[in-house]
């Protein structure tokens, strides 16, 4: 008999130990409905309810304590073993996951600095991708977007850059001021419509009704569109403050949207060992490429 996939089993422990499917989306960096779909599919590998959903909380069947206490212990083992094992002898490597857009927009053009004040340490950088757990078995540092500081066992989290976002496009455009200006010049959608609908409503202009245009999955098409002189986007500052700094983008308006949300770096609590001396250096070294407010 084939076992149930072991992405679903790490989301099932979560749940069961979290008993909410909101902070194990959480912890594992991933939407609400990716992990009610992974554990939708489990109940239908094992042909049984695993919990019992009451509002926002998930009560563990009885059934399936002796799977989440087992699973519990065998990802911890694991994942002290896979550190061991990947930390035996050689040259420190850091593997750093981050999330698409601040990897093209921010780390790939700093990580040169970073390469020459720590020659020795050699940075292995992955995508952290959006609706994916991300492994801290074999991940050393992440950079992160959230509305809150995530929490993930033994590692800590520090704010990084703000997730404030406006609206910008290409100077050649113009400088659309109002609602209406940003209209006729072309919107550009980010996965949907809602950033722009939520925009529209803290500028002041809930009436207007938001045009069809172009809609890009990922933030760097966006960026790609923007900067092209496709259309008017709503992006962080944080994040294309090097586009905005050399003129490439100009920023049309003050008034933002998602003011609570934040990028974070979250990094591994190491022992005093070479790898943890590593990870410290350059958790140092990302945190100190933000300028002072």
């Amino acid at each position: 008999m084939s076992q149930p996939p072991l992405g679903a089993l790490r989301v099932f422990e979560a749940v069961a130990r979290l008993g909410s499917f909101s902070r194990a989306a959480d912890e594992l960096c991933v939407t609400q409905s990716a992990v009610s779909h992974q554990i939708r599919g489990l109940e239908a590998w094992f042909g049984a309810a695993l919990f019992e959903r009451s509002g926002n909380r998930a009560i563990l069947m009885g059934h399936a304590a002796e799977l989440a206490a087992a699973l519990g212990r065998a990802f911890g083992d694991v994942d002290a073993a896979c550190r061991r094992a990947r930390r035996a002898g050689g040259p420190a490597i850091l593997t750093v996951a981050v999330i698409p857009s601040v990897a093209i927009c921010w780390l790939i053009p700093r990580l040169g600095h970073f390469r020459a004040v720590a020659p020795g340490l050699e940075v292995r950088v992955v995508y952290a991708l959006h609706g994916q757990p991300i492994d801290f078995a074999d991940v050393d540092v992440a950079v992160v977007f959230a509305a809150a500081p995530p929490v993930f066992p033994g590692m800590t989290a520090a704010p990084f850059l703000p997730g404030r976002t406006v609206p910008v496009c290409a100077p050649h455009l113009g400088r659309p001021r109002s609602a209406r200006d940003m209209l006729a010049a072309g919107l550009l959608h980010d996965t949907d419509a809602s950033a722009w609908r939520l925009w529209f409503d803290a500028s002041g202009a809930p009436e207007l009704t938001l045009a069809a245009g172009p809609v890009f999955e990922d933030f760097n098409l966006l960026r790609a569109a923007a900067l092209a002189g496709q259309g008017v986007a709503l992006c962080p500052p944080a994040i294309i403050a090097d586009d905005l700094r050399e003129g490439r983008l100009v920023q049309l308006s003050d008034t933002a949207i998602r003011d609570g949300y934040g990028y974070y770096v979250v990094s591994a609590v190491e022992p005093d060992t070479q790898h943890g001396h590593a990870i410290k250096a350059f958790r140092g070294w990302l945190l100190s490429t933000v300028p002072a407010p």
